[in-house]
């Protein structure tokens, strides 16, 4: 592998990958073994993404004590009714073997003694959660992805590259154009086919746990060239981020309870038990809702994850960059409990995706946050994510590979419609952040733990307000990435105003039950179109 300045790069490639996350990489690692040449591309440097970040661990069944079978259903359950069955087959059949594959490339994950060390979170029935560093797994994943890619001669990375639109010619993703953020000129970056792995929208909240690359730059790319959405309603909240006033919001990893932290309101009371016979390890969706209720109760703007009651030496040597994050804001956690409060964490919908990365327009294939296989249904289950990356990144692909004509970099006669269907808009690069900042307040108060129609419908029109007040401009990756929040933040709340129903991370205070009849389906998204339910078929064979 090396990495090349864009202005020197060839202009057409095999294959595209947008993210340099754990779905790019292992994506961009399964074509280059099989000789394709492949572009990955970074909107940053080649460690900034949301698997940097990732903390408490891997979901995969290896252990002696759980089975395939345990983690199937467990993702089920997590997902409320809403995970396509075959997709969870193949996150929870293959996750071991790519685990597996990746210990082989030099991932060194904790172990006691010679044996792999395990830990549980909440909704899994058994202990299944690898992890690396005690708190640093994503960390881990991505330095050995590196390692392996770094022998593969047929990878360029281009760091600091933004992507804009998609090159569409006879209905057929034929490449990209981006943004040379060092520079700021546009490039064609011509390819037989590009896989999205950019991640997710946590920055369209005020409260997110996501880093700065979050802003739904993929999902926006993939709906302006026609691309169908699936489950955008669906936005998990992570009930323990840390909650101090200049601090970040961290995240304080759900291995923390599964090791033994509590919740406590601010008065000292224990109250998870009063919402769930689980307690601290209900699912995600349940624990986040708690803590808003506790919140409410209290009139406090924060709730305390207390875990002074474990062994110090433990929960240091366990916990070594959460430890390390708390006493810089002046947090001792194994002597005095942490303020906490749920942040935006992950997107459960996305660009809908068959089981091997295709999306809807032909060439293009998405992995990772920015994809929907349905694998998560309604409702993440904790540290499936990184897996999922692994499984379907490894996938799309493979099936590139696969694909008639894979081996045709710098395709022919590329100078037809030289965008998606609908064009990228900057808006004024002095007034992006103003209209940041209205988004993500918008979408905190309006489409966040507990959503009701009158709120949701004042969101769509502010976003709307927001987006017709702009002159559009010469692009910048600021005045983009603001537009691009702002219309898929629209999308979330076009579908979460037609889910009227409550179901895993989609609360309705004025519709508080699960509709099955009703709703017992994904949703979908097309461009002019009003949501629909997909019933019965499964998303294979476009």
């Amino acid at each position: 592998m090396q990495t090349a300045d864009i202005a020197s790069a060839p202009s057409g490639w095999d294959l595209i990958v947008v993210g340099s996350g754990v779905a790019g990489l292992r994506a961009a690692i399964e074509a280059a073994e099989g000789g394709l040449t492949v572009a990955l591309l970074a909107k940053d440097s080649a460690h900034d993404s949301s698997t940097d970040l990732a903390q408490g661990g891997v979901a995969v069944a290896l252990s002696d004590e759980d089975q395939v079978g345990m983690h199937y259903s467990d993702t089920l359950a997590a997902g409320d009714g809403l995970c396509d069955e075959a997709a969870v087959s193949v996150l929870v059949g293959e996750g071991p073997r790519y685990i597996t594959q990746l210990i082989e490339w030099g991932a060194q994950f904790d172990r006691d003694g010679t044996k792999l060390a395990f830990t549980r979170e909440a909704a899994h029935s058994a202990n299944r959660i690898l992890h690396a560093q005690g708190d640093s797994t994503g960390r881990e994943i991505l330095r050995a992805l590196w390692r392996k890619a770094a022998t593969l001669g047929s990878i360029t990375f281009l760091p600091h590259t933004f992507s804009v639109d998609l090159i569409i010619e006879e209905g057929r993703c034929r490449g990209l154009e981006v943004l040379d953020e060092m520079r700021g000129g546009l490039f064609r970056l011509e390819a037989a086919a590009v896989i999205l792995a950019s991640g997710g929208a946590g920055r369209i909240y005020l409260e997110t746990t996501n880093p700065a690359q979050a802003t739904a730059d993929g999902i926006a790319i993939a709906w302006r060239a026609g691309g169908v959405l699936r489950d955008m309603e669906f936005v998990q909240f992570h009930p323990t981020s840390l909650h101090v006033k200049s601090a970040p919001r961290f995240l304080l990893s759900e291995a923390l309870r599964g090791e033994g932290a509590l919740l406590r309101g601010v008065d000292g009371r224990l109250f998870m038990k009063d919402v769930d016979p689980r307690g601290e390890l209900a699912p995600r969706d349940i624990v986040a809702r708690g803590i808003h209720r506790e919140m409410t109760r209290t009139t406090a703007d924060h709730v305390l994850l207390d875990m002074s009651h474990l062994d110090a030496a433990f929960v240091t040597r366990r916990f070594p960059r959460i430890n390390a994050t708390c006493l810089r804001y002046g947090i001792d956690m194994t002597r005095q409990p942490v303020p906490v409060a749920p942040a935006a964490h992950y997107l459960m919908g996305g660009v809908a995706t068959d089981l091997s990365g295709l999306t809807t327009v032909p060439g293009l294939y998405a992995a990772g946050e920015v994809a929907c296989t349905g694998v998560h249904g309604a409702n993440r289950l904790a540290s499936n994510s990184l897996l999922e990356g692994l499984v379907f990144g490894a996938r799309a692909g493979r099936a590139i590979l696969e694909a008639p004509g894979a081996q045709t970099s710098s395709p022919r006669g590329a100078g037809g419609r030289a965008r998606s269907a609908v064009r990228a808009v900057s808006c004024e690069e002095g007034r992006a952040a103003a209209m940041v900042a209205g988004i993500q307040e918008t979408a905190w108060r309006d489409l966040g733990i507990v959503r009701e129609s009158e709120g949701i419908r004042s969101a769509i029109a502010r976003i709307e307000a927001l987006l017709a007040a702009y002159a559009p401009s010469p692009p910048t990756r600021q005045g983009l990435e603001a537009v691009n929040m702002a219309s898929v933040a629209s999308l979330i709340a076009c579908c979460a105003l037609a889910r009227c129903e409550s179901r895993g991370a989609h609360f309705r205070s004025d519709f508080p039950v699960r509709d099955d009849v009703r709703f017992g389906h994904s949703s979908l998204l097309a461009m002019g179109e009003e949501p629909s339910l997909l019933k019965g078929e499964r998303l294979t064979g476009w």
